[in-house]
Order: structure tokens, then sequence, then C-alpha cells
């Protein structure tokens, strides 16, 4: 058993439900979908899937292996996934993670509000371990998404009651479910009858809740806190880590990006020239090296290493910091006014993004100023409503490791997170082509065009790609965070106080 620091989930530990990473870590040690990600380099392999064949990207016929079972011993069939896709796309379900189905026909009449429609078009089974699953329109990726968690599935306990399900979840993973106290922590123990060939071998995971970092980082010192995500902002100053934690700590960029988006419904950021000089005006190298001791990896474009389709240096000169270009964009675009950038404050993001003021006051000659916003709620909550007057902290971290993950969701018109109102009419156009490319590789130059097209627009500007410094007690062994920011259970071994594996 290890000790893992985690946060509150925000719901029931439903697959389809579950989108904050406090509840998206724990729903991945209980859960096991048709595919699974490798924890070294995030490339997608068969998992509960025994094969998913497509001719066209558009019908895909998935077969599931035998053997593996829900931990009330019930089997993992072939309408357990359908079954549980269609409640997650049921609008009147309000389940968060709904659209993540939306490219499986069907579901604009069933995700409705309201609707009466409870079953997906697109969904067909076939026999116990075999069905078949019809996209609106060919969508090459399809098959990387089918690790993320709105694809898991479900046993027939869950449908018969929810409420029994939510107060005791039953899973598929290596891991089952024993008691859950709010605030505290969630316990889970091995799942013996796990049919995976990658059987963790620690006899479970206690998850306990945190409400801030420092107190986690402090129990991870004093080896009473087995293994931390991220460490705290401070904990890097004058690399202290190294002497609280020698030889316990390991920093790994991730799948993850930290950008600034402009509110394009405010006429003072419609000329992009403006946009790309304040791109060019920021020195993320300087930016990383001080805010963060040299722990990120400054940005060359929109989608992170590790990520299926990528493809380095999109951004070129826009996304370098070249002081005179910069200046002489600005000056040609006659901007009027100063400059101000805004985040909430209840996450360390005020220094970092007061040095990139700094750098663009510097380099463009006029003032730009940090405006705080006290809560996320509150950020949030003027973002959705289009209320942003100032320049704002925005970012990603990937749902699933393909390049359409860091570019449909915020740059196609009128996508779930494009919050800063971007369109453009040709970006839409390469982005439904990759969608529905014969290929991978013919979708991933498509994409890669659409994202050179966005970066000339730049609505958002590239920062630096996450990178998380972890750390564990001295009692672990084979310590491997996974490029989702969080350990993998599957290789990790603990050791008690006298050496013997635990």
């Amino acid at each position: 058993m290890i000790s893992y620091h985690g946060t509150e989930p925000e719901n029931a530990l439903i697959p389809g439900h579950t989108t904050e990473s406090g509840g998206v870590k724990v729903i991945a040690a209980l859960f096991r979908g048709l595919v699974s990600y490798d924890p070294v380099d995030a490339h997608p392999r068969n998992a509960v899937a025994e094969s998913i064949e497509t001719t066209d990207s558009a019908v895909f016929v998935i077969k599931l292996k035998r053997g593996w079972t829900f931990h009330d011993g019930s089997p993992v069939t072939a309408s357990s996934f359908v079954s549980a896709w269609n409640y997650t796309a049921h609008g009147p379900n309000k389940m968060q993670a709904a659209s993540f189905l939306s490219h499986i026909e069907g579901f604009g009449e069933v995700n409705a509000p309201g609707s009466t429609v409870t079953e997906l078009s697109g969904l067909e089974v076939v026999d116990d371990h075999t069905f078949v699953v019809t996209l609106s329109a060919p969508f090459a990726e399809f098959p990387v998404t089918l690790g993320c968690s709105a694809f898991f599935p479900l046993p027939e306990s869950f449908f018969e009651d929810r409420t029994a399900f939510e107060a005791h979840p039953i899973g598929n993973g290596a891991f089952r479910f024993v008691s859950r106290e709010r605030e505290k922590n969630i316990l889970l123990k091995r799942y013996d009858g796990y049919a995976g060939d990658d059987r963790p071998s620690i006899g479970g995971v206690d998850f306990r809740i945190y409400a801030g970092l420092a107190d986690a980082y402090y129990d991870v010192m004093a080896d009473t806190l087995d293994y931390l995500d991220v460490t705290p902002f401070w904990a890097l100053e004058g690399d202290r880590y190294l002497k609280d934690l020698p030889h316990r700590t390991h920093d790994r960029t991730y799948l993850g990006i930290q950008t600034l988006s402009f509110p394009l419904y405010d006429p003072r950021y419609a000329d992009p020239r403006v946009r790309q000089a304040i791109s060019m005006a920021i020195d993320r190298v300087k930016l990383i090296d001080k805010i963060f001791q040299g722990h990120q990896v400054p940005a060359d474009g929109l989608v992170p290493p590790a990520i299926s389709g990528r493809a380095e240096n999109q951004g070129g000169e826009l996304c370098t910091y070249s002081p005179a270009r910069a200046r002489e964009l600005f000056e040609a675009s006659g901007f009027d006014g100063d400059i101000e950038l805004t985040s909430n404050v209840d996450s360390p993001n005020q220094p970092w993004m007061e040095e990139v003021c700094a750098s663009v006051t510097e380099t463009l000659g006029l003032p730009c100023r940090f405006a705080s916003i006290p809560t996320l709620g509150e950020f949030r909550r003027r973002l959705n409503a289009q209320e942003m007057t100032a320049v704002f902290r925005s970012g990603w971290v990937a749902d699933y490791p393909s390049i359409e993950n860091f570019l449909s969701p915020m740059f196609r018109t009128g996508a779930s997170d494009n919050v800063g109102g971007y369109s453009n009419p040709a970006v839409d156009a390469l982005l439904s082509a990759a969608d529905s490319a014969p290929t991978r590789e013919r979708a991933w130059d498509l994409y890669q065009q659409a994202e050179r097209a966005i970066l000339r627009d730049m609505p958002t500007i590239p920062i630096w790609y996450q990178s998380t410094l972890s750390a564990w007690s001295t009692r672990l062994r084979d310590v491997q965070p996974n490029p989702f920011r969080e350990l993998d259970l599957y290789s990790v071994s603990a050791a008690d106080p006298d050496g013997d594996p635990g």
C-alpha cells in the first residue's frame, strides 16, 4: 500500500462525470479503457480492446479481449461500453465529459437538453465481445481518444442503482474501491481479478486529500506521504528541493502548455500584428530562468512534446524573443493605450505574469500591468461571459495524446473552450479536413497546417510547455511519473523500513 497526494474530487467517481485532476487519477486506478497510454511516451496501446479496425475512419469495429471482469465479478462486455457511452452522452444526465462522444453519429439528438432519445444511433452491439461505432464524419484520431475516461465501461449495477454505485464505485481496473471519507482520503486495494498484462505490485493506494501543497511537501520530506505529483513553487528557489529530497524527485515535461489569450471581441486586439508583437516581446528563456529556475521548456508552438502528430518549431520567429521585429509590428499596428494582463491569484500565477509584463514594457516601451482576479471561479465566470478586457492566462493539459486535442477544443469556431472568440474559416476547413483524413499521417499534416495558420493569427501566445517536479518517499522504488502528471501505479513498488517489498 502506498499513499498518494490527492485533492477532493468535484463529483462522484463516475468516469463520464469526472474531468478534473483530483478525480481523474482515482478513476484511472479504478477503471481500464479500450486503450491505455504508455507511461513514458504516451503512445496508445490496446488494453481491453483486442482490436480496433476501420477502413474509412468513420466506421470502427471494436473487439474485446476475453476474461475482463468488473470488481463485482460481472463480465466486461460490449454492452458495458455501449451502455456507458449512451448514458454519458444523454443530455438530461448532465455528464461533464459528454462532449468527448460528440463524434459519434446521433450525438446531437441524444445530447440535447430534455432529449427522450437515450441511445446513440452510431453504436451497435454485435455480440458480447464486439461492437461497431459509426461516426457522423470520418475522424482518423478516434482510436487515440479511447483511453480517455469518458470512454470507460460501466457495470450493470450502475444502471440499476446509481446512488449505490456512487457510494461504492465498481470499476474494471487494477484497483478496487474500499472507502471514501470526504476531505480526508479515498482508499483503493489491488484487484486480484484484474485481466490486464500490466498487473501492479503494490497492494493498494491511499489517496490522501490535502487542502494545500505545503503540507503534502513536508509530509513527503518526513516519509509520511509516499508520492506528490507536483512540488510547491517555492521548493524550486535556490534548488531547495535538492536539499530537502535528495534523489527523490523527478523533473519532466508533461502533456500541457501554458499560454496567454486575447479577448478578440475587444477591438483593441483585432489586428494580428498587435498579438504577434506581444508574443515576440516576451523573453521566455529569461522568464523561465528567473521565475522557475529553468524548470519549464519554452514553447515553440501550440502542441507539447510527446503528442502524436506534433511538429517542432511551428511558431518560428513568432514564438521567439525578437524585440526589433516586435517593435516594428507594434508601431505599425497603431495600438492605442496600455496593455493589461489578468489571471486568478488563488494559484501562483502573479509572479510569472508580472515578469511577462516587465518584458513587454521593456521591449515595446509602453506600460503593461497585471490585474488580479481573486478566484478561479470568478476568473472562469468572466471568461465564459466574455467580460474580459485584458489579455488573460490560459492553457491546456491533454485529455488524450493527440495534436487534435490541442487545436479543435480551443480554436475551432464556437468550440467549447474557445473563450477568446477566435474564428478563421480557413482553420476550420483544415481541422475538418484533418478529422476526415484517410490516414493518421495525412491527418497530422493537415493539423500541422492548421496549427501554423493559428499561430500566424496568434489568438493565443504559447509561453512554455508544462513541466512538473514530482517527489516521493524513501520507500518507493521504480518511480515513473507519466505524461499526464500522474504516478504510474503499474510499475512502482515499495519497500518497508527494513527494505523488504511491501
